[in-house]
C-alpha cells in the first residue's frame, strides 16, 4: 500500500470553487470553465474537485491546496477553458516551463502572472505532481476511469512536508463575486496584459534607480575616506 501523509492542517487550506473528498487520494482534478458533479468526482476517488476560470489567482489556489496536501501526485484536466483566460493551458505552460519576472513562461491567457507563489514553491508543485490531460471531456464516466487508472500508479505520498503558501485575494486576480468571469476579447485581453507588463517595468526601474543611487553614493563616500586616509597619511609623513 502507498505510504500516506496528513496534509496541513484545515486542508483544504484555500477556498475556492471546489469540493473536497479522500484527502489520501493521489489525484486532483480541475474542470477549468466547466462546472460538473464535483461531489460526484470526489465520491469516485478525487481529493479535490473544482473549476478554474482565472490563469493567475485562480491557478494559485489550486497550487497552494495541492502543495499542502503531499498525498496528491497528479493533476487531471478536464472540461472546457473560459475563452480569453485559458487556465488550464496556463497551468501546463506553469508545470512545464515555470515563471520568468513573474509571467507563466509559454502561457496564452490574459494576464498570466504569478504573485503570491514563490520560486520554492513552484518548484515544489512542478516535482510533486505530474500532469494529466483530459482537457474538452466532460463525461463524468471518462473523468471516473481515469481517476481509477491513476489511483492505481500511485507513488505515495511525496517526501517532503506540507508546503503552506498565502495566497492574497488582492493579488491581481480576475476573478469576480460568486466565482463568475466575463470572457475577454483579444483586444482587452492583450491591454490587461500590456498594462501589466508596464507595472512590472515601472517597479523595476524604480529598483534600478535605487541601486544606481546607491551606487553612486558608495562611490562618494569611498573617494572621501580615500582622501581622509592619504592626508593622514601625507601629515604622518612630513611630521615624520
Amino acid at each position: 500500500m502507498a505510504e500516506k501523509k496528513s496534509p496541513a492542517s484545515g486542508w483544504p487550506i484555500v477556498q475556492g470553487d471546489f469540493h473536497s473528498g479522500d484527502p489520501n487520494s493521489p489525484v486532483a482534478v480541475m474542470t477549468c470553465g466547466s462546472h460538473l458533479d464535483e461531489k460526484g468526482i470526489c465520491d469516485k476517488g478525487a481529493a479535490i474537485c473544482g473549476s478554474c476560470k482565472t490563469e493567475n489567482l485562480g491557478l494559485e489556489k489550486v497550487i497552494a491546496n495541492i502543495i499542502s496536501n503531499p498525498n496528491i501526485r497528479f493533476i487531471m484536466l478536464c472540461g472546457t477553458e473560459v475563452k480569453g483566460h485559458l487556465a488550464g493551458q496556463t497551468m501546463f505552460a506553469l508545470h512545464k516551463n515555470g515563471v520568468k519576472d513573474g509571467r507563466v513562461v509559454g502561457a496564452e491567457g490574459a494576464i498570466p502572472f504569478i504573485e503570491n507563489l514563490t520560486d520554492d514553491a513552484i518548484k515544489r508543485f512542478q516535482e510533486q505532481c505530474e500532469m494529466v490531460n483530459i482537457m474538452e471531456s466532460e463525461d463524468i464516466g471518462a473523468i471516473a476511469a481515469k481517476i481509477n487508472e491513476l489511483k492505481g500508479r500511485d507513488p505515495g505520498a511525496f517526501a517532503a512536508d506540507p508546503m503552506i503558501v498565502e495566497v492574497k485575494e488582492a493579488a491581481g486576480g480576475m476573478e469576480e463575486a460568486g466565482g463568475v468571469v466575463q470572457p475577454m476579447s483579444g483586444e482587452l485581453a492583450l491591454i490587461h496584459a500590456r498594462m501589466k507588463i508596464v507595472e512590472r517595468m515601472v517597479t523595476d526601474i524604480g529598483y534600478r534607480g535605487k541601486f544606481a543611487t546607491g551606487v553612486y553614493a558608495g562611490k562618494v563616500e569611498g573617494v572621501m575616506i580615500g582622501l581622509i586616509v592619504s592626508f593622514a597619511l601625507l601629515g604622518f609623513v612630513l611630521m615624520g
